[in-house]
């Protein structure tokens, strides 16, 4: 398997603690109730956190994110504190400082019934998180995922909003079942007028001639690494152009790569079978510097884990 989330095996990881609903408990114990909104529903939204240096990378951010999304699903009950406290608590038990990924799971909690109501809900939100080591393993020179081209669309709001961080996921996993099938490692996925707009986890950059490229935003992940690979660009006078571009003008890129807050900014070494010149290129290794400087700045650190 490769992958943007591709991670090496760390024997830790079968002792971690997984907190679930104010209790921490081993991985063999970590389970909900079948009435659980997320489990028959997929109704709830999550993030992916970082830990990096005893600290949660750009963790104000993340919190941020998940509040809109609560608010947008309507979810009544979720505080901002509880989900700090629960975080810390989850952190403390494990005895992590770095290398951890951490997955925050928010869902409407439990239902008196299975049916799509959210009015079911009997009103306190469940809270799950699971804390595991993982770093990316040994790459050898010259690797980058292979992307594909897939027919499964990456939506607008009017059908599926993109940018938020739900539970339901099962449109994206076609899409990299499709990209498998045809022996990719990731999907590329075009917007409903047929412009590049995301990958199935992550979110998608490329290269030509010296400036950067990457979608509006309109229909991909609301990335905050993204977010920050953007800013840093047009805060070190590397041009970029947010915007509108088919599938040919990706497939010529000089260098390309995909972000997430897993991976941070992994390259890409072919589009559609098309192998790029650069794995990974000049502009990729100078925003990998600056993304690695970023995350050890005060900025990336709003808040001791």
């Amino acid at each position: 398997m490769a992958g943007s989330q591709d991670f090496r095996e760390d024997p830790r990881n079968e002792r971690v603690l997984v907190y679930v609903d104010g209790a921490l408990v081993p991985k063999s114990d970590a389970k909900v109730s079948i009435f659980d909104a997320g489990f028959s529903m997929g109704d709830g939204i999550w993030e992916g956190l970082r830990l990096h240096s005893g600290r949660l990378l750009f963790l104000e951010e993340h919190l941020d994110r998940l509040m809109a999304g609560a608010a947008q699903i309507r979810m009544a009950g979720l505080q901002r504190e509880a989900v700090v406290e629960a975080l810390q608590a989850t952190l403390k038990a494990n005895s992590m400082s770095d290398g951890a990924h951490l997955r925050l799971m928010v869902t409407r909690g439990l239902k008196t019934a299975v049916n799509q109501d959210p009015r079911n809900a009997v009103g306190r939100p469940t809270i799950v998180i699971t804390a595991e080591y993982k770093t990316a393993p040994p790459r050898p020179p010259g690797w980058g995922l292979r992307l594909a081209t897939v027919s499964v669309r990456s939506p607008d709001r009017s059908v599926f909003d993109m940018r938020l961080n739900s539970h339901s996921r099962l449109p994206l996993i076609l899409a990299l079942l499709e990209a498998i099938d045809v022996g990719a490692d990731e999907a590329l996925m075009l917007d409903p007028q047929g412009k590049v707009a995301s990958c199935n986890a992550t979110n998608f950059f490329w290269a030509r001639g010296g400036r950067m490229f990457t979608s509006t935003g309109a229909c991909c992940f609301n990335g905050i690494t993204r977010g920050h690979v953007i800013g840093l660009c047009r805060d070190n006078d590397i041009p970029i152009e947010v915007g509108d571009f088919g599938p040919d003008h990706a497939r010529a890129a000089d260098e390309a790569f995909v972000t997430g807050t897993m991976g941070g900014l992994t390259p890409v070494t072919a589009i559609d079978g098309v192998g790029l010149e650069s794995v990974p290129g000049p502009l990729m290794r100078r925003l990998l510097e600056l993304y690695e400087a970023l995350k050890d700045s005060d900025a990336a650190q709003d808040r001791v884990a």
